[in-house]
């Protein structure tokens, strides 16, 4: 929603918004000039915003409560309303599309596809579904009629695209109070598939239940492949194939298995948009990811401390593993913020299994985001489920001062609710 913000802001238009909470984010769209309010009043609702007329456009998230003062006066008042991913179809439309999508690992593919084009020279234009590292932005305009988007599956958004280019990461279970079971989701994923444009080009992980198309995977045998995967001086490295193409000897300037895998299918991606081999090998040096994807917020002798978005089981393995293989000598302390009832509900034992890779675990309650709360889904039917020993719940308001008086070694915030209110605090009582 941000970055539609931000485009319709860079190209002149007048842009007002509502959220829940102040944040960082929000800080930011305010300073570059636009009005947000935070609370849920008509009356709060700019004056420009009350007669509709055609050069006026509102746009939704599905996240929003369907109960909603504000939206539903203007939806009263017969305004253009449309769903943000309405929007994004509109607005690729006319252009080159590259879409990426997947229950997880669509941000950093996304931004990764971005990255690589602006640096070999393809100017792009990007909606990304977080902060870029690299462009501090989570919306890139460019010269080229190429655009990056990424796909979101939560209430079959990514049905409104129809892209030259289309990568699918995964198709884990999830979102099932949209979805109800995983076959309705993985349909979902089959229709967007099946929506590209005349010759395009479908990439997709191995594995997938997925009929057409390239396929991706760091393990086993496919169509492209990562291989040759090492850490030297703590970075990634490996080599690229697809039959056609071979890459040596890429470092990745971001860590983690996860995101070599994320890498492979975003060069596929770049060759089929042409970008040449080495060109593509150089980009991916300097990429330097995406906020709250396997960031480092502290890297000392005496700290490391990692900040990861992960609120899924599969994304939860994945940042623990690639943690554990960077530091096989350190103590992981995690401190977890579930999301949602029913994701904690749908994926209890998955959660527990993952989390207990953890050498420590700090549980926070849940953050109920758009949710009332569920009989019997709570952190603590959590934590019992968990087959580590040293394992706790946490007040959110107890975390800092639990952080700064233990002085963990290694030290990995996850969740997608606002633990991210956290990392400045922990970073400074970390900081030493």
């Amino acid at each position: 929603m941000s970055g539609l913000a931000r485009y319709f802001n860079h190209m002149g238009c007048l842009v007002c918004g509502y959220d829940k909470t102040s944040t960082h984010l929000t800080d930011e769209l305010e300073h570059e000039g636009m009005q947000i309010v935070f609370e849920d009043k008509a009356e709060l609702i700019p004056a420009e915003f009350h007669n509709p007329d055609n050069a006026t456009l509102i746009i939704y998230t599905p996240a929003i409560p369907k109960d909603s003062v504000i939206l539903n006066f203007l939806r009263d008042k017969g305004f253009d309303i449309q769903k943000r991913s309405q929007v994004l179809g509109i607005l690729s439309k006319g252009s080159f599309c590259v879409a990426v999508a997947g229950t997880h690992g669509k941000t950093t593919t996304s931004t990764m596809v971005a990255h690589i084009l602006k640096s070999v020279g393809k100017d792009c234009s990007a909606f990304l579904g977080g902060i870029s590292s690299n462009y501090h932005s989570n919306v890139l305009f460019g010269k080229s009629n190429i655009v990056v988007v990424e796909a979101d599956e939560y209430d079959r958004s990514f049905l409104t695209l129809h892209p030259d280019i289309a990568i699918i990461t995964s198709m884990d279970a999830d979102h099932l109070d949209i979805y109800g079971d995983h076959s309705h989701l993985t349909d979902s994923f089959k229709q967007f598939a099946s929506q590209l444009k005349e010759g395009g080009k479908l990439i997709h992980k191995k594995g997938l239940p997925l009929d057409t198309g390239l396929t991706y995977s760091i393990k086993e045998d496919a169509d492209v492949m990562a291989k040759n995967i090492r850490i030297e001086n703590g970075s990634f490295w490996f080599d690229f194939d697809n039959g056609t193409v071979s890459i040596k000897d890429i470092e990745l300037g971001i860590a983690g298995t996860h995101n070599v895998e994320n890498a492979t299918a975003a060069i596929q991606a770049a060759l089929y948009v042409g970008c040449e081999p080495e060109a593509i090998k150089a980009a991916l040096v300097s990429f330097r990811g995406v906020k709250r994807r396997f960031e480092y917020i502290v890297k000392t002798p005496q700290h490391i401390y990692i900040d990861d978005y992960a609120h899924h089981p599969e994304e939860l393995r994945a940042c623990i593993s690639s943690v554990k293989k960077l530091y096989p000598n350190k103590k992981l302390t995690t401190v977890f913020q579930p999301h949602l009832f029913t994701r904690t509900r749908d994926f209890a034992d998955g959660f527990a299994e993952v989390l207990s890779m953890s050498d420590e675990l700090l549980l926070l309650d849940i953050y109920p985001a758009r949710e009332l709360p569920i009989e019997g889904v709570t952190s603590a039917m959590l934590l019992d489920k968990m087959t580590l020993t040293n394992k706790r719940l946490i007040g959110k308001s107890d975390v800092v001062a639990t952080i700064e008086a233990e002085q963990p070694e290694l030290l990995l915030t996850v969740g997608a609710g606002d633990i991210d209110t956290l990392v400045e605090p922990l970073k400074q009582v970390l900081h030493v």
